[in-house]
């Protein structure tokens, strides 16, 4: 992908922003709902491909992005550095009109932070939500399935296969290591 010459920038970025404005009028409609992540990931790729800066087209387009998701209602998404390579080679594929494969790597995102961050501060702390939006530093998804398989952690699995749990169900469990461990610590008397 070869950017356009510098003269040409302050064009295509206006080219850009009036694209954003009619895409983001027409998602407001429900007019493109259905293939949201498709049209934002053009939309990216657009902005990845004017490459206004010397630095920061990559940090900025995932910025810009997320300011479109949010005014238009939907969760920001967070794209791992561990997604460096699958995104990278989404944005090459993008470059040849093959939105497909961005497309989904945002959709991926959107539905992962809508579940670790969102659910979970909506849910409140008795509402049972998927094991993914419990996950923490302290606890992964794979360690508290594992709990919740034992019978340790208060979960139930869904006629779907995922694992649900509460946010008081996992701060139950924690007490409840915690003092296996002090238990286990503790000198003899």
């Amino acid at each position: 992908m070869t950017p356009p010459t510098w003269p040409l920038v302050p064009a295509e970025m206006q080219r850009w922003v009036e694209d954003v404005s009619v895409t983001a009028d027409r998602v407001g409609r429900g007019e493109i709902d259905r293939w949201l992540p498709e049209e934002l990931a053009r939309l990216h790729n657009q902005f990845e491909r004017v490459h206004p800066f010397i630095d920061g087209n990559g940090r900025t387009g995932r910025l810009v992005m997320n300011l479109v998701l949010v005014r238009s209602g939907y969760p920001p998404v967070i794209i791992f550095k561990r997604q460096r390579s699958a995104y990278l080679a989404a944005l090459q594929r993008a470059d040849s009109g093959d939105y497909g494969a961005l497309g989904e790597l945002i959709a991926r995102a959107m539905y992962d932070n809508l579940n670790r961050f969102i659910v979970p501060n909506v849910a409140g702390p008795a509402r049972l939500v998927p094991l993914a939006a419990l996950a923490d530093e302290e606890f992964t998804l794979i360690a508290l399935r594992r709990a919740a398989q034992r019978g340790r952690l208060d979960a139930v699995q869904g006629p779907d296969g995922i694992w649900r749990s509460s946010r008081r169900a996992v701060d139950a469990y924690r007490m409840a290591r915690h003092q296996r461990r002090l238990g286990n610590t503790a000198p003899n008397e």
